[in-house]
């Protein structure tokens, strides 16, 4: 659920530092504290895009140590025994000397999870120097762009949001759905996951969400899927984009573009929010 109000909270930027000597870093995420509730949140690199950012910069860069840092910091901040707080020093003194934290710096947030990607997009993703247009070809932006859908549709507050699927696949696996939602009518409600897809990138992505919904599916068979692209798909004459829908109809995956996710809210407005509407 989003917070109601401004609370204080607080975060780091993640650096990637491989030397030392030098003092030169390029960021690649963002941890974000809520210090009342104790509630951590992380986001770091994950497209091929931003990889090759960190490449250009650093062309000796260790990919392997980048891309298994979601898994370790999970694994840190849900230790077992001690604070949350504490679980953030003792991450400090244990990453990896190439991977350190930006000085703490307080904010006010009205919605912690908002908040992250706001943090991601000014201090983590590729300037956009130049650009007089909204650059929507990156999952952060589509999640931006989605997060005003669903609040202006009044469903924001019946979203989970960055749902662990590991429960489904494999213990460890640090992918997060963006957003999960159970309706409320019936026997417990029908389950569904909705996924930011950025049909211009990785069409990796696809293969992930693909691969998670059948894990899903194999022990919830009544789960709707629905991928969020930035644009409507043309499969007729793009190969990339016929091979993501194609891929994603396989495995029962729906996609819905930007530009008509409203009507797809509006419609399942009134079985998220129940008889009474509220």
């Amino acid at each position: 659920m989003p917070d109601t109000a401004l609370r204080p909270c607080a975060y780091h930027v993640i650096r990637y530092m491989p030397n030392l000597v030098r003092d030169e870093w390029v960021n690649i995420g963002i941890l974000l504290f809520d210090p009342s509730s104790g509630r951590v949140l992380r986001r770091l690199v994950e497209e091929p895009a931003e990889f090759a950012r960190v490449r250009r910069l650093h062309p000796a860069a260790d990919e392997a140590l980048l891309r298994g840092l979601p898994e370790e910091l999970d694994a840190q901040i849900s230790a077992p025994g001690g604070k949350p707080a504490e679980h953030l020093a003792r991450l400090e003194q244990t990453l990896s000397n190439a991977v350190q934290f930006s000085p703490r710096k307080g904010l006010l947030a009205e919605d912690f999870d908002a908040e992250l990607d706001r943090l991601y997009r000014d201090h983590v993703e590729p300037p956009r120097y130049g650009r007089t247009f909204e650059d929507l070809s990156t999952r952060n932006a589509i999640r931006t762009r989605a997060n005003q859908v669903f609040r202006s549709a009044g469903i924001w507050t019946r979203l989970e949001r960055r749902v662990n699927v590991a429960e489904f696949t494999f213990d460890g696996d640090p992918m997060r759905v963006d957003y999960a939602y159970r309706s409320a009518n019936g026997n417990g409600g029908h389950r569904g996951y909705v996924q930011a897809l950025a049909l211009g990138r990785d069409p990796g992505q696809a293969k992930v969400l693909a691969f998670t919904a059948e894990a899903i599916r194999a022990k919830a068979p009544k789960t709707d899927f629905l991928a969020v692209t930035e644009a409507e798909p043309r499969p007729q004459e793009n190969p990339r984009h016929r091979f993501v829908t194609g891929l994603l109809e396989e495995r029962g995956v729906s996609v819905v573009p930007l530009g008509r996710l409203m009507d797809w809210a509006q419609k399942m407005r009134p079985a998220l929010l129940g008889a009474n509407g509220n």
